[in-house]
């Protein structure tokens, strides 16, 4: 979008046609003088198409051009593929990063771990909270998802009202966390989106999602009448799913 004296405009450097490695700018203001707002930092897992690679990260090019115009980091929820890529990125930026207890402490687990790993300025939040990065009012609204914490962001600027779901699924029992904060999107909705930056994942499949308390039952069932041993595979912040196995 554009007016005679700013621009709002939309960068995505990762996570878009793709799953994982999110990583999204927003940028307000003139060319020469443009506000940045980066949400989620993560990490993919690359295919078999890639061997010998473990994972892969956000080309930063165009970030270091702009770090100095960097008014935060917003993280959505502690998925690796949402946090993922901050222990590695964060030293090029130093800017502040905004994330939820559960993220946070994550990220201060894997410094603990790693030898080497930086020491983040993280400022913790919450489903609610309402934080000033000029030229950016974040909102964090509460969304269900397969880990505690998960939000979505309601972004306010001079041009208009931006909407950047995060993952998310309309869950009346989602295992762990809460569930979606339906009334207070939808009182987003009245006060009207200019853009909406959905998570779309298995979009193209037909019919509705079975909510994860379905899946825990099924999975009790299948385990209990397996006739051997049971071996089950996720990946370890997959919380939802860890509690109904």
């Amino acid at each position: 979008m554009t007016t005679p004296d700013a621009d709002l405009v939309f960068v995505p450097l990762g996570g878009l046609g793709e799953i994982g490695m999110n990583m999204a700018l927003y940028g307000y203001g003139p060319p020469k003088a443009r506000k940045w707002l980066m949400v989620d930092c993560g990490l993919g897992f690359p295919g078999p198409e890639a061997p010998g690679v473990d994972l892969v990260f956000a080309d930063l090019a165009f970030v270091a051009k702009i770090a100095r115009d960097l008014v935060g980091i917003c993280i959505t929820h502690a998925h690796e593929d949402h946090i993922g890529g901050l222990a590695t990125l964060w030293p090029r930026l130093k800017c502040r990063v905004f994330a939820t207890p559960l993220a946070a402490g994550l990220l201060e687990v894997r410094r603990l771990n790693e030898p080497g790993a930086p020491k983040i300025d993280i400022s913790l939040t919450h489903a609610g909270a309402k934080l000033d990065l000029d030229p950016f009012q974040v909102e964090y609204v509460a969304v269900a998802h397969s880990i505690p914490e998960a939000n979505a962001l309601a972004i306010r600027t001079p041009l208009g009202l931006l909407l950047h779901t995060g993952d998310w699924k309309i869950d009346p029992q989602p295992g762990v966390g809460t569930r979606i904060d339906e009334a207070r999107l939808r009182a987003l909705g009245d006060e009207g989106v200019t853009a909406l930056i959905c998570d779309s994942t298995n979009i193209l499949r037909e019919g509705d999602s079975f909510s994860e308390a379905d899946v825990a039952r099924t999975l009790r069932t299948l385990i209990a009448e397996a006739p051997g041993r049971v071996l089950v595979t996720t990946f370890a912040s997959n919380i939802a799913r860890l509690r109904g196995i």
